[in-house]
């Protein structure tokens, strides 16, 4: 099996705490775990190990929490790059998604105005899931549903105003997307806006860009 790559996760509760008080984490301590996150390359061990246990011990403190029960199972999933045994490359992974599947059905309208890091709850737990989901092999037959959660990020209203680094990530996401699906006139597309809107991932875009023009990119 291929190493798998994330990056190259209320009925009754709603109805109480659905407010600013819905993320009780401090966006400091978020940060502090999402940082770990996204710095943890597959297959580093220590530093998936590091970004799991810190978004398990929020998502624990706070188990109705949809943005932290995503991050939690993303990080999971991840671990699926730290061993060679098929069986936990599985167990990781499913164990990973699953947590995800729980967080996408405790979106509820409300999340659409929790704001996580300056990003709607909603958004981020999306987003998320379709980063997880494209990540993975085609065996986990989630590749479709990734397709439509990151179109549902991409279509949804609330994104133009959202930080741009969020604007940025969800961008790149679409190239990278675009690109496998050789759709390259709208991976160019995304690409050029945004490099245009300055976001910060602008130098990544221009070099996928130039991976794209010259039949490179993959």
């Amino acid at each position: 099996m291929k190493p798998l790559s994330i990056f190259s996760r209320l009925a009754t509760l709603a109805t109480i705490t659905l407010s600013a008080q819905v993320f009780a984490a401090t966006d400091a301590q978020f940060q502090s775990a999402f940082n770990d996150f996204i710095s943890a390359k597959p297959g580093d061990s220590a530093a998936i190990e590091k970004a799991f246990d810190g978004l398990d011990k929020l998502n624990k403190a706070e188990p109705g929490n949809p943005v932290l029960m995503a991050y939690s199972g993303a990080a999971e999933a991840m671990k699926a790059t730290t061993t060679s045994l098929p069986w936990k490359k599985m167990t990781y992974a499913e164990d990973g998604l699953a947590q995800i599947d729980k967080a996408l059905a405790l979106l509820q309208p409300a999340h659409d105005g929790t704001l996580v890091m300056g990003t709607p709850a909603s958004l981020q737990t999306r987003f998320v899931a379709a980063n997880t989901m494209l990540g993975l092999p085609d065996l986990f037959k989630r590749g479709p549903r990734g397709v439509k959660l990151l179109a549902d990020v991409q279509a949804s209203p609330l994104l133009a105003q959202t930080p741009l680094g969020f604007q940025g990530a969800v961008g790149m996401r679409a190239v990278k997307l675009a690109v496998k699906e050789q759709r390259l006139d709208d991976a160019k597309r995304i690409a050029n806006d945004l490099i245009a809107r300055h976001v910060p991932q602008a130098e990544q875009a221009r070099v996928a860009l130039k991976d794209i023009e010259s039949g490179t990119a993959k």
